[in-house]
């Protein structure tokens, strides 16, 4: 029987998914275009690069905030169990980050091989960044072991086969991402170098897609019920026929020089993906234990802090999307960030 708790627990974790999964949507092809500085060694366009997402990367990162301090407000418990379990990888992932976020502005303001050490660690930040975000997907699919409530595993438990190739699968997702992010706001010789690097990387992230998806229902039982067992195969069904035909559709996009149909179509991949995650774990918090209603905070939390998030989640949006229209179109030669 539904009550009061479940309805706002059930919310909540709703809201939670909506933040993750608009910081992969959006900060996934900024951190891919600076993985890509890995192929691309020209000094003029990596700054077209990085002046394509300069004026928006810093609010893609808003929902990753959001995310963090919606987990520890409404849901303590698997709070207080995944960063224990995860801790090197979260660490790694914010170091990332910072190394990114310092060497976005620095870069701009060297010369010579200080700009260039300044792209190294631009680039092997955004990697840090993304193989971590996929080391801690893969350890939170893979399961957390939990003993009365707190994290009662070792400190390398995340490391495993499985989650390394989530982890390498999110860094070629990322840089499809980026590359697809490329088309659409550049022009030129670089537009065409990334519509290649676009059509290699979809079949390798298409590649990965499968394994995952073929390895994870075999994890934990419940996620082969979900996945085999009436009536949960009704809802995974449809997940693998609109994989295969958004990569038509992104196929489709690149031999015919489109715009902004890659991006369009790699991001839904990422949706679907995220939809298939969502079925296998659903109700499970933290796999295979803690559920989102006995991790969730108690009722009055949940009430207070969700009028907060009325208020704050369409600012979010508002200034989002404004930012995006404001600096729509392509990025031109001789743009500078300031």
């Amino acid at each position: 029987m539904w009550t009061l708790h479940s309805l706002l627990s059930l919310v909540w974790a709703g809201l939670l998914a909506f933040g993750v999964l608009a910081y992969v949507l959006l900060d996934g092809f900024d951190l891919g275009m600076g993985i890509l500085f890995l192929v691309e060694r020209n000094d003029y366009d990596r700054d077209l690069m990085v002046n394509s997402v300069a004026p928006v990367w810093d609010g893609n990162e808003t929902w990753l905030v959001f995310g963090g301090a919606g987990l520890y407000a409404m849901f303590p418990l698997a709070y207080s169990v995944i960063l224990p379990a995860l801790y090197p990888l979260v660490i790694a992932m914010l170091l990332g980050l910072i190394l990114r976020g310092v060497s976005f502005e620095f870069r701009f303001r060297a010369t010579g091989a200080g700009q260039a050490l300044w792209d190294i660690a631009f680039c092997g930040g955004s990697l840090v960044a993304a193989f971590a975000q996929g080391l801690v997907l893969g350890g939170l699919l893979q399961g957390i072991h939990v003993r009365n409530g707190v994290y009662a595993g070792g400190w390398w438990d995340w490391l495993t086969p499985f989650t390394v190739l989530c982890g390498i699968a999110v860094v070629i997702g990322y840089a499809l991402l980026g590359s697809c992010w490329l088309i659409w706001r550049t022009e030129g010789a670089l537009q065409g170098r990334s519509r290649v690097h676009a059509g290699r990387l979809a079949i390798a992230t298409l590649g990965l897609i499968v394994i995952v998806s073929l390895a994870t229902p075999f994890l934990h039982p419940q996620y082969s019920a979900r996945w085999f067992s009436w009536p949960g195969i009704l809802l995974t069904s449809p997940v693998p026929v609109l994989v295969v035909l958004v990569g038509l559709l992104l196929r489709h996009g690149l031999r015919h020089q489109h715009q902004w149909t890659p991006l369009l179509s790699a991001q839904l991949w990422f949706v679907l993906c995220f939809a298939g995650l969502g079925i296998s774990l659903y109700p499970l918090m933290v796999p295979p234990a803690i559920t989102i209603y006995q991790a969730a905070a108690p009722t009055p939390s949940q009430i207070f802090l969700i009028v907060g998030a009325v208020v704050i989640i369409p600012i979010i949006l508002a200034y989002n999307a404004y930012a995006y229209w404001v600096f729509r179109g392509k990025v031109q030669p001789g743009m500078h960030y300031h």
